[in-house]
């Protein structure tokens, strides 16, 4: 996608108007049926491949940026929006050991099928368990060190270089794409139902998608109540980079996928 079509008037006004992100965040949340979502898992399951509603809402997330609204899958620097070169779903796991959370990148998201990602997921859980900490926790662990309060005008310094300047810092692995392109994290694991996160600044994330807990709730189909699986979906959205449009455009790709799991168990047509 050419740089242009992304700088729209409102774009390039939104670069302005908000500073990144601390009050351009925009919020927005939906129940997606999920009910075949499961019955999918469930057959993968009899074949001895496991999967989760995370997998499958990870790889659904790829799909969207990479084909359905390609827009969101960009960034800003120095006030205008770049489209980015690959499309990167980060995920927020909890790696054991009283809680602590670390993050993976997916790469290529939307090229993947469900499957990949899956392995991918675990391999990277299983090597960061193994005490072989990546290069994002081996940085977070050097800023964590760093006395109070250089800690805070350190932060900012970076994210000035790598957010508003769009320097990457090699060393530290930190630029515009160390946090991807959207954002994962699954708090109905923790028995919650609904959240909204903060957008971390200087990450130029356009998105969070927080999972909540999914539930059995009456429903009406073709006229009569029945009872579906539905999975609370809410995202925080960077407003310099999409509205209510895209948001909409976002939410209507997840119910496809995930309303039809077997899409994702495949590569795309198109590539």
């Amino acid at each position: 996608m050419k740089t242009d079509k992304l700088n729209t008037t409102w774009r390039k006004l939104s670069t302005a108007i908000y500073s990144a992100p601390r009050d351009g965040r925009t919020h927005g949340g939906m129940d997606i049926d999920i009910t075949k979502s499961l019955e999918f898992i469930e057959e993968q399951k009899e074949k001895g491949i496991r999967i989760t509603v995370t997998h499958l809402v990870a790889s659904a997330l790829g799909r969207a940026l990479g084909y359905d609204i390609p827009e969101m899958n960009s960034f800003v620097r120095r006030g205008k929006l770049y489209p980015r070169e690959d499309v990167v779903v980060m995920l927020a796991i909890n790696m054991g050991g009283g809680g602590e959370m670390g993050s993976i990148r997916i790469r290529n998201a939307h090229r993947k099928t469900v499957f990949d990602i899956a392995d991918e997921i675990q391999a990277r859980v299983d090597k960061t368990r193994a005490g072989k900490m990546n290069r994002s926790g081996n940085t977070k662990k050097y800023l964590a060190s760093i006395p109070w309060p250089f800690r805070s005008w350190i932060f900012n310094l970076i994210r000035f270089i790598t957010g508003t300047l769009g320097i990457d810092i090699k060393s530290l692995g930190l630029g515009h794409d160390t946090f991807g392109s959207i954002l994962l994290t699954n708090i109905g694991s923790h028995g919650l139902t609904r959240g909204t996160a903060a957008l971390f600044p200087g990450s130029n994330l356009a998105a969070v998608i927080i999972l909540g807990k999914a539930e059995d709730k009456p429903v009406v189909r073709d006229g009569e109540i029945v009872i579906r699986t539905m999975l609370p979906l809410n995202g925080t959205f960077d407003h310099r980079i999409s509205d209510g449009y895209h948001g909409g455009r976002l939410a209507a790709a997840a119910i496809k996928y995930l309303e039809n799991p077997k899409l994702l168990a495949k590569p795309n047509s198109s590539d």
